[in-house]
């Protein structure tokens, strides 16, 4: 019921884009983070069973990223993947989500309710890239390091390197996670295409707008906002800022945890997810 291929969908509309769905009820739409071999599949089929049966849950690969073909870059890359949504949303007739967004996801979650906030009913931000402003680490973090250092160099070393800093109980990292990411890191052209959205964000030309950390107090959606304790992609110090100027935060944080809570604490987030989103 919940395979690939069950769940699989495709859009044929102004961004065409691949996606997952399974479950009834109020729609909830879940945004996968970025980073080699990343699709919506990969970020939370795991998590798929439990939000369906309470959400239609909608699992969309973005523009680049999976089985979503990319598109030209005209803007940084966050606010052409909400354009995306918003397309998405339109082809689907949904007008108003909750929004499920994770690290880059939550960065395109944050753009889509800033530039449709009457289509957003409340945001789930799990250590959302652009609104994180670390004041003690280092402005590159070891977990965004590891990953250009695969991006420039592919190999299976590099990629264990870069998935060893998104979790922080290494026994999770199985063969079969590492053969899984490379199979679909080595494909045609995702290497390339994912550099070009990781440059989107420093062409001036493409970054007229303040950064999303300085908008942050502008978006005034209930919001959830989820940090692993040991996260080394956006350290959970980088947490605090967006949970003092989003005007509706609640700040959740995993010990034990890493970038990947929805991985680490599958259960415990699946459950404070829907508490979230459901409670009147």
């Amino acid at each position: 019921m919940f395979s690939y291929e069950a769940t699989s969908r495709q859009t044929a509309g102004e961004y065409p884009m691949h996606y997952h769905e399974a479950g009834d009820g109020p729609p909830l739409l879940l945004l996968h983070g970025s980073g080699p071999g990343v699709s919506a599949w990969s970020n939370f089929a795991a998590n798929l069973p439990a939000f369906a049966q309470t959400f239609r849950t909608l699992c969309p690969d973005m523009p680049g990223f999976g089985a979503s073909a990319p598109v030209p870059w005209t803007n940084a890359y966050s606010r052409v993947a909400a354009d995306a949504v918003r397309s998405f949303l339109d082809e689907l007739d949904i007008d108003c989500i909750d929004i499920v967004g994770n690290s880059m996801g939550g960065n395109v979650a944050a753009e889509f309710a800033l530039a449709h906030p009457h289509r957003v009913r409340r945001l789930v931000l799990m250590g959302p890239g652009g609104l994180a402003v670390n004041a003690f680490s280092p402005a590159v973090s070891e977990g965004a390091r590891r990953l250009f250092e695969f991006l420039a160099a592919p190999s299976r070393e590099r990629m264990v390197a870069w998935v060893e800093t998104m979790v922080s109980d290494r026994s999770m990292i199985t063969d079969e996670l590492i053969d899984e990411r490379m199979a679909n890191a080595m494909r045609p052209n995702v290497v390339a295409t994912t550099a070009e959205i990781f440059a989107t964000f420093d062409n001036p030309a493409l970054n007229t707008l303040p950064p999303l950390w300085a908008r942050a107090g502008d978006i005034h959606h209930s919001t959830l906002l989820i940090w692993g304790r040991d996260d080394r992609m956006l350290p959970y110090e980088g947490g605090l800022f967006p949970f003092r100027r989003l005007p509706k935060a609640e700040l959740h944080v995993f010990s034990d945890c890493g970038h990947w809570a929805q991985v680490e604490r599958k259960q415990d987030f699946e459950r404070i997810v829907t508490e979230f989103l459901t409670r009147t």
